[in-house]
């Protein structure tokens, strides 16, 4: 499914006009620095993710001098919709989040419902986001490794974001157990049983997307011609030694988890390792090949999902400043081949002409944004 109407109030600097309309496949926004661009595909990223891909806090999102933001979406109805049908026809979902900031209150909908879970309201709308952070998947810790990983696979496990909330609060139990000075070893094993069947669920999902996404990216590497593909290694780690089962792993490590005072071993130290001739990518590979890699494995992401029917909608952030020219194109021509839906934000007045070079131009929407309101082009 694409995000093909959009309307938001009081988020960050954007207008309270009425709703715009988006093309299911590219849109290109431009406009000066501070002009609402980024602001747009954050707004868009809450609808996918509950939350902003640029900071933490809900505060910081809305307008100055309001207590509350709203941003609501409509779906089309993805792949098999017929494009020629009326847009006021063709809505498959709509979707709404509100963040109450003085009550603390979020609100989500979903076609006029209230639902409880960010995760009812996410499902819909996959949302990859490449912007200046994104390439700390390569170049960060393992939370951002879990991270990529995570939301490929809550995508493609449903049940993925129950056992991880269920997992979250038994790690929250135990460690308040662990600190709590008298070791209760009874009380311990309880957690324990508990912990490490979510554990094993949770890594098996994991390992399985892995698996998905490997593999897709193997293919893509051969088919772009990387050179540095035949010394890349990716290796999933669940976050403890495999060769012992997780329960003898907890018992073995009792007396350092009760001094150190939190779990240290499970599906809360998973990673993705990567690792060029033996060595951490982040040790070896320059600024450029990290990108490279990092928009090889989103590709590759989204190729899973493909393969299940799932459109994905990217939200590409001052392009021009990110990406060299080679790179636009690769990754222009491998998501318009995905039929993903992409937003593409730059200063400069875009040249789709540059962005598909030797390819037919899909069918794409430009818009120029000032001062908080977008005009078509």
């Amino acid at each position: 499914m694409a995000l093909v109407k959009l309307h938001t109030e009081f988020f960050r600097n954007l207008s309270p006009t009425g709703p715009t309309s988006f093309s299911p496949s590219f849109n290109l926004l431009y406009g000066a620095n501070g002009s609402g661009k980024t602001s747009i595909l954050e707004a868009i990223g809450y609808l996918g993710l509950g939350r902003s891909f640029r900071i933490n806090r809900h505060q910081a999102v809305v307008q100055h001098g309001q207590q509350r933001f709203t941003v609501f979406g409509g779906l089309d109805r993805g792949f098999e919709e017929e494009r020629n049908t009326p847009a006021s026809d063709s809505l498959a979902h709509r979707l709404g989040i509100s963040r109450d900031i003085a009550q603390k209150e979020t609100m989500l909908r979903v076609d006029g419902e209230g639902v409880r879970s960010l995760s009812s309201l996410a499902k819909h709308l996959p949302v990859s986001v490449i912007d200046p952070g994104v390439f700390d998947i390569v170049a960060g810790g393992p939370g951002k490794r879990r991270q990529f990983l995570d939301w490929a696979v809550f995508h493609v496990e449903p049940s993925f974001a129950s056992s991880w909330q269920q997992c979250q609060r038994v790690t929250s139990q135990r460690n308040q157990t662990l600190r709590n000075g008298r070791l209760d070893e009874a009380m311990l094993r309880i957690w324990d049983a508990q912990y490490t069947a979510l554990s094993e669920r949770i890594s098996e999902a994991r390992k399985l997307a892995f698996d998905q996404i490997k593999s897709a990216f193997n293919s893509l590497v051969h088919e772009v011609d990387i050179s540095w593909a035949q010394g890349l290694k990716l290796d999933f780690y669940p976050g403890w030694d495999t060769s012992q089962s997780l329960s003898d792993v907890l018992v073995r490590h009792r007396e350092q988890e009760v001094r150190m005072g939190h779990t240290l071993y499970g599906p809360n130290r998973a990673d993705i390792r990567i690792r060029f001739q033996g060595r951490p990518v982040a040790e070896t590979f320059s600024r450029g090949q990290q990108k490279t890699l990092v928009i090889l494995m989103k590709i590759a992401q989204s190729m899973v999902l493909n393969s299940l029917g799932k459109q994905v909608s990217f939200l590409i952030d001052d392009i021009n400043a990110e990406l060299d020219q080679s790179h636009r194109t690769m990754l222009a021509g491998k998501l318009q081949e995905l039929r993903c839906q992409v937003f593409i934000t730059s200063i400069e007045h875009p040249k789709p002409g540059s962005l598909w070079q030797g390819r037919e131009m899909p069918d794409y929407r430009m818009f120029h944004v000032e001062h908080g309101k977008l005009k078509e082009e």
